[in-house]
């Protein structure tokens, strides 16, 4: 069916059962008066109580605000707006995982949030593999994180000799971001004209935080800074151009780094690809350069093939913002045959935005989880990167090998909710 005969198709069954005026009706605007929610930034019972009288949903507030998430519930009043409660997912277990980490050392059992069934046995399975092959090799690379305010002036010659005064006081912009953090540190300063438009990268270091809140109040204060001594006012500027890459996919976060750049790679032997997957190298390259080719003709950024499985389940776990999968999720996967026949299998991954302290990390289930990994709190971040990377291979050698020998929807019809789980 070509496209306009499915649309024609589509809103035939719309106006077949609704006259012109009752569509019209549906869409325009409404002016009653709401019940308006009480907006509080505060975790108050009082406030708390007023919210559900006005939901009135006695059964969903018995499962949203148990017993224990009322006893907690001050502690989660510096992460949360107009709180009614938490909701709880399941969380399993992947491992052992054996890492040969510059942070990450030793046996790790990674938990994992998700709702999806076969996803915490696939990282699990590809987790056994790794550590039977001896552990994966992972290394932090880089790291640094940008905001990147967007400044409009006049004309070019205005923007020019506007850079022209921001090069050259680099050093007193990184004393005035100093003054917000005692964490972050600006570490360099990108660039960019197009036209009358100026952009900055502010690159930072973050320390234990993910650190996208520490920045953007130090870059804040950096732009009072500009704005009042500029010898060249910009007409206008916001605090960010959209040339950050913060929480989408872009191939300049892709190229650079953004968070931490992370590598994970390791060697297999072709008997364990046989034991465990049940399959050979030489077909996991085979599916490998044909799924490379797909990503390329898809359009991706980067070519792999479920990052995003593996980081969502292990941030939303583990206290981390969840909507930087978008862009943590970019990366490669790559595998060969090396000169002995055994499978060589690596990913990258340039913009892991994780931490351990601030954000979510503190709230007491995902600090239960950083717990488990022993990776809670200061000096645990770059481990907490590594165990990251090292679980995503795990995830990308299990889902190869599952298409590779045929079990991937064996696997999913296994273990659906709808089948009884096998034990």
């Amino acid at each position: 069916m070509k496209t306009y005969q499915k649309a024609s198709k589509y809103f035939t069954k719309i106006f077949r059962k609704l006259s012109v005026e009752e569509f019209e009706r549906k869409l325009s605007p409404k002016n009653s008066e709401p019940i308006n929610l009480p907006n509080n930034i505060y975790v108050k019972s009082e406030l708390v109580e007023k919210r559900w009288a006005i939901i009135n949903k006695s059964d969903s507030k018995s499962v949203l605000l148990d017993e224990q998430t009322k006893m907690n519930m001050v502690l989660y009043e510096r992460n949360i707006e107009n709180f009614i409660g938490t909701v709880k997912m399941p969380v399993g277990l992947a491992g052992p995982l054996r890492i040969n980490g510059l942070f990450a050392q030793g046996d790790y059992y990674v938990p994992l949030a998700t709702t999806e069934a076969a996803l915490v046995a696939s990282y699990s399975r590809g987790a056994k593999l790794i550590t039977a092959a001896g552990g994966c090799s992972t290394a932090v690379i880089s790291e640094g994180i940008s905001r990147a305010p967007g400044f409009i002036f006049e004309n070019l010659t205005k923007a020019m000799l506007f850079v022209n005064w921001i090069v050259n006081i680099t050093d007193e912009l990184k004393k005035v971001a100093k003054t917000t953090t005692s964490h972050g540190e600006l570490s360099d300063i990108k660039v960019t004209i197009e036209g009358n438009y100026v952009y900055i990268n502010f690159d930072y270091f973050t320390g234990d935080a993910s650190g996208q809140n520490m920045i953007t109040i130090a870059t804040q204060k950096v732009c009072d800074y500009i704005m009042e001594n500029s010898p060249v006012k910009p007409d206008k500027y916001f605090i960010e151009g959209n040339l950050s890459g913060d929480k989408k996919a872009s191939y300049l976060s892709f190229l650079g780094v953004r968070g931490k750049k992370v590598i994970s790679e390791i060697v297999i032997s072709r008997e364990l690809v046989k034991k465990y997957l049940r399959t050979t190298p030489e077909d996991l390259i085979t599916f490998w350069n044909m799924t490379t080719v797909g990503g390329i003709l898809l359009g991706t950024t980067g070519s792999n093939g479920h990052f995003s499985n593996g980081l969502a389940a292990l941030y939303i776990a583990c206290g981390q913002d969840a909507a930087c999968v978008g862009e943590s999720a970019v990366g490669i996967t790559r595998m060969e045959v090396n000169k002995d026949g055994d499978l060589y299998a690596s990913v990258s991954l340039p913009n892991l935005i994780v931490g351990t302290v601030g954000g979510g990390t503190g709230l007491p289930s995902q600090k239960a989880c950083l717990d488990i990994l022993n990776l809670y709190g200061k000096n645990n971040s770059m481990a907490f990167a590594e165990v990251a990377a090292a679980i995503v291979l795990a995830g990308e050698l299990s889902i190869t090998g599952a298409i590779t020998a045929g079990d991937f929807t064996r696997a999913h019809k296994l273990l659906s909710r709808g089948n009884t789980p096998v034990k």
